[in-house]
């Protein structure tokens, strides 16, 4: 009897002594921008493709002729501002102010509109044509990951630190949807690769 009790407490001594050694969800690799830093919460980036020559960086684009609300999409490459609009990220974890991957975080726009409406990333109406979820701003937040893809990242919005309640939501990695010339991003296409450099 003397034998299980050792060898219980000797198990449960090497279960706690391994969760102390595992590291926490809060503990993912930092996301970095251009110049090997990581991104910060509270500082302006440009969101740039991970390609070059494609488009310029991620703005405020007006999708169909209506003013509000704005979606959100690439500037064209002979744009006056290539590098987009600039972004501050928050992390979802209260605290954090390293942006980390994989990791639930709004992401809004820096910038005032016509809309006076928030410039907060969110999930917008699925195109009926492609099926697809427009990323547009105004209204409530919506909490998206960015994902490390071998030096470039992607976005996606699988939201599960704030919503750990909800039922499975319909997970959709974030690429260009281009419609009458204008390039849009949007979930549950391939995914777009970029990156990141301070304003």
């Amino acid at each position: 009897m003397t034998s299980i009790g050792t060898t219980l407490s000797f198990v449960w001594l090497t279960m706690a002594i391994c969760s102390l050694a595992q590291p926490a969800d809060d503990q993912s690799p930092p996301v970095l921008d251009t110049s090997g830093q990581p991104l910060e919460t509270g500082v302006e980036y440009y969101i740039l493709p991970g390609i070059t020559d494609i488009a310029g960086g991620l703005t405020l684009v007006n999708r169909n002729g209506i003013r509000c609300p704005f979606y959100v999409g690439q500037e064209p490459l002979a744009s006056a501002e290539p590098n987009g609009t600039s972004v501050i990220f928050t992390p979802y974890t209260s605290g954090e102010t390293i942006i980390r991957e994989s990791m639930d975080l709004s992401v809004q726009f820096q910038a005032l509109t016509i809309c006076i409406q928030s410039t907060a990333w969110r999930v917008g109406e699925e195109d009926p044509e492609t099926g697809r979820r427009f990323i547009v701003t105004a209204g409530d937040k919506s909490y998206f990951r960015i994902d490390n893809n071998g030096g470039v990242y992607n976005f996606s919005w699988c939201p599960t630190e704030s919503c750990p309640t909800c039922d499975r939501p319909r997970c959709g990695s974030a690429g260009i949807l281009i419609e009458d010339d204008k390039r849009l991003l949007a979930l549950d296409g391939p995914a777009f690769p970029f990156v990141f450099t301070r304003a």
